[in-house]
C-alpha cells in the first residue's frame, strides 16, 4: 500500500507499506527478501510519477532507538524541497 504521510516532513512525503505484517526492519531475514526488494524498487518509479525527478530521500526507522513510533514495517520517501525535521 502506498499513501500520503499525515505529518509530512517534505513538500513530498508518502509511505510505503506492505500487507505482511513485520514490525520492523529488524524482525526480517531472508524469506523477506523479495517483499524488501519490491518496496525498495517500488520507490523510485512512485518518486517519478510524484515529481521528484531531481531526487530523493528513503528511510526506514527501526525499533525505538532508531525513531520508530509505528510498528509495521514501512520505506518513507520524501522530497521536493527543504526537510522540515527528521
Amino acid at each position: 500500500m502506498v499513501f500520503d504521510d499525515i505529518h509530512p516532513v517534505a513538500p513530498v512525503h508518502f509511505l510505503i507499506v506492505p500487507k505482511l505484517h513485520i514490525a520492523s526492519l529488524a524482525e526480517c531475514d531472508t524469506s523477506h527478501g523479495s517483499l524488501l526488494a519490491d518496496m525498495l524498487l517500488l520507490a523510485p518509479r512512485l518518486a517519478r510519477q510524484k515529481g521528484l525527478d531531481n531526487g530523493f530521500r528513503t528511510m526506514i526507522n527501526t525499533g525505538p532507538g532508531g525513531g520508530q513510533e509505528i510498528f509495521h514495517l514501512h520505506v518513507h520517501v520524501f522530497g521536493g524541497g527543504p526537510l522540515k525535521h527528521l
